[in-house]
């Protein structure tokens, strides 16, 4: 009836963890996600980073570094090259997890508690049930947490590095062994050169975040302002709530998985956050991309194959968008790749590589997503302007524009 020993102990921790949490704690219980997180990489296969892969890692960063000197003139972003298994991943990268969903959690957690709570409570009862409406808030948060745990925990078994969904994760350039080899899987190709490559990308990555100074927060409250459109479907999760057993943590994911519940505002507001984020990414993939190409060239015979490998699995998406999708109810992917690569070649091809990578120096600077449409315009520096207010009037009683001259058609100031 109660299921077996095991899942009763499960359900036990989980009603503990849930407890615990402080109430000020936040919209998510972050101790029960990474935990989560943890064991469901754990149970696949997690093994500690060997010192033989270690080297193999740092050897390949530092490598990469050096090649990238040669086609930028962004400093390096390598300090402390790592690798880390899978659960080190998570645990590095927790921080900005927490600053990418506690948003969308919250509004997630608070509905949920409002849901539970004034199920079939007359307005009187209501008023008086706030413990109980704080137990219940607790409890959503950690079903909320249990959702993030179980999606962190898939994206760890795919990605194989810090930079992989082109957000800022950490501050530490690093690699996954376990990552490179579930990439590497299929490819008739030298593990070696895969892992320079992988390792070319990281470094660029990390170029940018370390040295261009607004672009961090720029994709970050990208992300936030996205997110904060973001609301939930309280009907479908009346419905889905409905005869939920909290000791069943399939069904739990079940119920909360997919980003269903999750349905952005179509305002301009958020309209533009997305334009803003889908070009800052495309541009950032898009300069790595370059940038990763000059670096391999005529130094590892695969590049191409291997940048097409990139582009594929980053324009088709996978796990990882699919699971940023369930976390904050957006699809994290690079829709125009291949035109921001373009943009970035026909700037160096114009200015030269110091003057491609100025552009970085501001986000006035940076090309638009109206730009990706027409880059010979921005590569010319070309503006567009509306040249007929310039124009002589026609006709004897036509006005001049102000500031022009007088009423009679005499400059101003004789």
């Amino acid at each position: 009836m109660f299921g077996s020993p095991e899942q009763i102990a499960a359900a036990m921790r989980q009603f503990a963890d849930m407890l615990s949490a402080s109430p000020e704690a936040g919209p998510v219980n972050w101790d029960m996600a990474k935990n989560i997180a943890r064991h469901a990489v754990v149970a696949e296969g997690d093994p500690s980073v060997m010192e033989g892969e270690r080297r193999q890692i740092v050897e390949a960063l530092n490598l990469a570094d050096l090649w990238l000197n040669e086609v930028t003139t962004l400093p390096s972003g390598v300090t402390t090259p790592q690798a880390w298994s899978r659960s080190e991943w998570i645990e590095k990268t927790i921080p900005v997890w927490k600053q990418l969903c506690d948003p969308v959690a919250a509004q997630m957690v608070e509905t949920m508690g409002g849901t539970l709570g004034g199920a079939g409570l007359p307005p009187e009862a209501q008023a008086v049930a706030g413990p109980l409406m704080g137990m219940l808030r607790q409890m959503g948060s950690m079903m909320v947490g249990q959702q993030i745990g179980q999606a962190l925990g898939s994206l760890a078994r795919e990605v194989v590095g810090s930079s992989d969904i082109g957000l800022p994760l950490s501050d530490t350039a690093a690699l996954l062994p376990g990552g490179v080899a579930a990439f590497s899987s299929g490819l008739e190709t030298p593990s070696d050169e895969i892992r320079l490559y992988l390792a070319l990308r990281e470094a660029a990555h990390h170029r940018l975040f370390q040295h261009v100074p607004w672009l961090r927060a720029h994709l970050l409250g990208a992300v936030e302002e996205y997110a904060q459109g973001i609301t939930v479907d309280v009907s479908a999760l009346q419905e889905k709530l409905e005869g939920l057993d909290l000791s069943d943590p399939e069904r739990i994911q079940e119920v909360l998985g997919g980003g269903e519940l999750l349905k952005p505002e179509e305002t301009e507001r958020q309209k533009a956050a997305l334009t803003r984020l889908e070009t800052a990414l495309a541009l950032v993939e898009g300069w790595v991309a370059t940038v990763v190409d000059a670096a391999a060239e005529g130094k590892l015979p695969s590049a191409a194959a291997l940048a097409e490998t990139v582009r594929r699995r980053r324009a088709t998406g996978g796990p990882a968008e699919r699971t940023f999708a369930t976390l904050v109810g957006l699809e994290l992917r690079p829709r125009r790749l291949r035109e921001a690569a373009a943009l970035w070649r026909a700037l160096e091809a114009a200015r030269g590589i110091e003057g491609r990578d100025a552009v970085w120096g501001h986000p006035d600077l940076m090309p638009t997503a109206d730009d990706l449409d027409n880059p010979e315009s921005f590569v010319k520096g070309e503006a567009e302007w509306d040249l007929s207010a310039l124009e002589e009037p026609k006709e004897p009683g036509e006005r001049k524009e102000p500031g022009s001259g007088d009423e009679t058609g005499e400059e101003s100031g004789k």
